[in-house]
């Protein structure tokens, strides 16, 4: 398997699940740090310099909700996996909340996980490449976002995003007064496609829009297209 020079830290407090990620990751051609527990996870997310973060929610001294906020608020920007037994649809959203980008339950197949990184890893790198040529502020209508600090600006009013969040309002913005279906979104910001991961979607656009709404009930912005996937109407309203 070629070497990569990505670098990961898996986060888990299970012995067993721990040394098997680090050994198929590791197979797979990535340099892979570990920790286990959540209090060593944060140390030495903190100290090093990683590419993505693999972590476990249910773990002794600091879980990885808790951990996963405190990266956040660190290093804004490095994608961060979730691994749990975890698998409602409000432990999933308690996780997107904290700034996850991706979540997966146990037990999974290590080839979603290698899929799941890859694509994660291809996020960060186009993320990366688009700050580094460019500079540009995209406007339309009240939305202007600010790609070098992943923030969006309504109405005179700077709202922080996640990253997953702003790579769905920048997907959308690509696509200003369309409908964007579920797949389209999945592909552009996910880098893979899977019926199994609508609700992700849905979840992820559930947390933007409280941000950027004053009534999500009725959205002025981003409108659900029944049985299509989402539109962005920056100027305000549902008129094309």
């Amino acid at each position: 398997m070629p070497k990569s020079n990505k670098r990961l830290l898996i986060v888990d407090d299970d012995k067993q699940i721990r040394e098997l990620l680090c050994f198929d990751i590791a197979s797979s051609g990535y340099i892979v740090d570990s920790a286990k527990d959540g209090q060593e996870g944060l140390k030495k997310a903190l100290e090093n310099n990683y590419d993505l973060i693999l972590l476990d929610v249910m773990m002794p001294k600091m879980n990885g909700y808790d951990v996963c906020k405190n990266i956040r608020i660190a290093k804004p920007n490095i994608p961060i996996l979730l691994l749990t037994a975890k698998g409602s649809i409000e432990d999933k959203t308690e996780g997107f909340d904290v700034g996850a980008d991706d979540y997966l339950i146990k037990p999974f197949e290590i080839q979603e996980v290698l899929l799941r990184i890859r694509a994660l890893l291809r996020r960060g790198d186009s993320a990366a490449l688009n700050e580094k040529n460019s500079k540009e502020i995209l406007r339309a209508g009240d939305i202007e976002i600010l790609p070098d600090s992943l923030e969006v600006v309504i109405v005179d009013k700077k709202i922080k995003l996640t990253p997953t969040e702003f790579e769905i309002l920048y997907c959308m913005m690509q696509h200003i007064n369309s409908p964007v279906t579920l797949a389209t979104l999945l592909d552009e910001v996910w880098g893979y496609d899977s019926n199994e991961d609508v609700r992700m979607v849905r979840v992820h656009v559930g947390g933007l829009r409280q941000k950027i709404e004053t009534n999500t009930r009725e959205p002025k912005y981003l409108h659900t297209v029944v049985n299509v996937g989402y539109k962005l109407t920056p100027f305000g309203g549902l008129s094309e």
